[in-house]
């Protein structure tokens, strides 16, 4: 029998027996599309593995303007931030598309953490990570134009095209989307997307948002960070 906790990578190395025990006391859920996971400011009681779907992490301005923080896919983990730190939600979590996860207690998820050095570390690395991304964003929203953002977010977003050389972001991102990612009004994006696609720098390909000039995007969007 297939371990519900297979193919999330953060549990790589984590002792067998430790797993078997977490995985005695998972419990699993559904949500549809559209449908909230938890609230800014709840009570956090739950890391949740993502098994199948899309999670968005979401922060919302008290007059209901939001800023998307990332999308977590199948086999990726969310709430460990509050685990470690006991702290009421940092965001708010819905479900783009229909999606399950396995919900595990804080305390049996700090269990786990304390079992596995391999976890530990990696849940370090991860942490990190998320520090200097919001570090790099942070300079961003003070010191770069929408343009910028722009450039720098789909470079983020895209991934290598399947059969195909070059990158692209599959599906296109949605404008309302990519605004909030970066922080931006819907219309200001609108404008800058149109005159990349004019500039020959992205194309609307078979569902798809190609990165023409990958290049060209960096350097737009490093031009104020220096390096």
């Amino acid at each position: 029998m297939t371990h519900p906790l297979a193919g999330f990578a953060i549990l790589d190395g984590t002792p067998p027996d430790a797993l078997a025990a977490a995985a005695a006391v998972l419990h699993q859920r559904g949500y549809a599309a559209g449908e909230t996971i938890f609230d800014f400011e709840e009570a956090a009681t739950e890391v949740l593995f993502v098994q199948s779907g899309i999670v968005r992490i979401i922060a919302r301005t008290p007059g209901g303007r939001e800023f998307v923080y990332r999308d977590l896919e199948a086999g990726q983990v969310i709430g460990e931030i509050a685990a470690i730190d006991g702290a009421p939600r940092s965001a708010s979590a819905a479900a783009v598309i229909p999606t399950r996860v396995l919900a595990l207690s804080n305390a049996a998820f700090l269990g786990l953490v304390s079992a596995s050095p391999a976890l530990s570390l990696t849940l370090l690395r991860m942490l990190t990570a998320r520090v200097r991304e919001l570090s790099i964003r942070l300079v961003e929203q003070s010191a770069f134009t929408v343009r910028q953002r722009v450039a720098a977010e789909l470079l983020r977003m895209a991934r290598p095209r399947r059969g195909a050389d070059g990158l692209a972001v599959s599906p296109p991102p949605q404008q309302h989307v990519l605004a909030a990612r970066i922080g931006a009004r819907r219309e200001a994006v609108s404008r800058e997307l149109a005159a990349m696609r004019r500039e020959g720098l992205v194309s609307l390909q078979r569902g798809a948002l190609v990165l023409i000039a990958p290049d060209a995007l960096r350097e737009l969007s490093r031009a104020e960070l220096g390096v």
